[in-house]
């Protein structure tokens, strides 16, 4: 039980509900015959900004051939994805609608504290009666997750969220959305992450501007972490760090000269203890910033600065 004034909850429900969508989507795939079959999905996404703009998850609209949206009070409108970002496992619809429709407040996400209520609101069913509502509280600031195209930076949350949430906004008791919901990881039962708002409001800016991210800078390595067996069976010169496994031709790392072998042993001054740093690092940068890494080349360390640009 959440020791809370429910009014607040309420209010803050009031306040946003509206602006929280059902996204039906239609992807159509094919068998061995080559026969097609149409698959249905639903998740769930936020109206936020008088444009119409809906903000909801990459993975609920990829790949998807038609959408519909509906709103709490039943009204439908087609929906276009104008850009997505699998990095962040964001993307932005446009709804068909010459009128204006309510739309979220966004919060800042660098004011959040562990511990403080908040609330996970989706609507993934487009039932009357208003949307899905869950509550908890912060349990993590700072979670690092590994996926198939990079790590991902969430808050985590003991509000339930389910697939159908996916998409849908985190807000505080003022009703501001302060991360969006993401339930990509079935495994996590009792645990919900949701994507930073700070983090959503960048990637939805260049979605809306330009359709996809041209402002993320690269690196081209990649890379392990050293480990104590690691070092011991390479013979490394060091236990702590980032073992360099491949550098890209042509790319800022190959520029200054990187290797296969090297270790990075820290970036912009700070020592790294864990691969995730570095990836998260380079994200806050933009291109033609420049970063600082400290190289470990077979026991003697050096300073590496790289123009960080572009991914071609």
């Amino acid at each position: 039980m959440i020791p809370v004034n429910e009014d607040l909850i309420v209010n803050a429900v009031e306040r946003v509900g509206k602006a929280v969508v059902n996204i039906a989507t239609v992807r159509n795939i094919h068998d061995q015959l080559f026969r097609v079959f149409p698959i249905e999905g639903v998740g769930s996404g936020v109206i936020v900004n008088e444009k119409c703009h809906v903000l909801t998850n990459n993975h609920v609209v990829d790949e998807a051939q038609r959408l519909k949206i509906t709103l709490t009070d039943g009204s439908m409108f087609d929906g276009k994805v104008i850009g997505k970002d699998e990095s962040t496992d964001l993307a932005i619809i446009k709804l068909d609608s010459t009128e204006t429709l309510p739309f979220a407040d966004l919060g800042n996400s660098d004011d959040l504290k562990i511990g403080q209520i908040v609330i996970a609101i989706g609507n993934p069913f487009a039932l009357t009666g208003g949307p899905t509502v869950t509550a908890g509280i912060l349990s993590s600031l700072d979670r690092k997750i590994h996926f198939e195209n990079g790590v991902l930076e969430l808050v985590q949350t003991d509000a339930a969220i389910n697939p159908g949430n996916s998409g849908g906004p985190l807000v505080n008791t003022k009703g501001e959305v302060i991360a969006i919901n993401t339930a990509k990881m079935p495994y996590a039962h009792g645990i919900g992450f949701a994507v930073p708002i700070n983090i959503a409001k960048t990637v939805m800016t260049e979605l809306i501007q330009n359709g996809r991210i041209i402002n993320r800078p690269w690196l081209g390595i990649s890379y392990v972490k050293i480990t104590r067996q690691l070092a011991q069976y390479y013979r490394l010169p060091t236990t702590k760090g980032a073992l360099i496994a491949h550098v890209e031709s042509d790319s800022p790392a190959d520029d200054v000269g990187l290797r296969k072998g090297d270790i990075i042993e820290a970036v912009d001054g700070k020592r790294i203890d864990d691969t995730t740093e570095i990836s998260l690092n380079v994200r806050k940068k933009a291109i033609k910033d420049k970063l600082t890494m400290t190289i470990n080349r077979y026991g003697r360390r050096f300073e590496v600065p790289i123009q960080l640009r572009a991914r071609p």
